[in-house]
């Protein structure tokens, strides 16, 4: 199963200074632990919010974009890892041991798989033509 996990940093993140160089090479470390199991998918980290934009999309309505910065620090995404485990314990095992140490926080969210939708899709058309979308986008790399 693969899991999105979602790092939250703080307000720290939000000033646009990079970490110093002891905090990028224990996250360094950390992620090379990940690749080393086969656990890491993909990861990166995020620019501060005040370089992004949000897109809402209200019911009925034209959809609306407000750029950044955000007002809630706290709940701003900082960066991401796609790791693929067995359990959400084992996404909890690993995540724990992330090198984070001023109060950042960490979000685990399961992916939703193509067999999830069978239910939804009992001819399974749609999920065939998202297996052609993914063996596309693997065919770009």
């Amino acid at each position: 199963m693969r899991f999105m996990v979602i790092m939250y940093p703080g307000p720290a993140a939000e000033t646009g200074a990079l970490p110093e160089e002891k905090d990028l090479a224990e996250m360094g470390k950390f992620n090379e632990e990940l690749v080393k199991a086969g656990v890491l998918l993909g990861g990166e980290g995020l620019h501060p919010s005040s370089k992004g934009a949000r897109i809402r999309f209200p019911a009925g309505g034209k959809p609306t974009v407000s750029d950044g910065p955000f007002s809630e620090a706290k709940e701003i995404v900082g960066g991401f890892w796609m790791i693929q485990v067995k359990s959400k314990q084992e996404a909890i095992d690993w995540m724990k041991r992330c090198p984070a140490t001023r109060g950042e926080m960490i979000e685990l969210r399961q992916v939703f798989e193509a067999e999830d939708f069978a239910p939804s899709d009992p001819s399974g058309e749609l999920r065939a033509a998202e297996q052609r979308l993914r063996e596309q986008v693997a065919a770009k790399k």
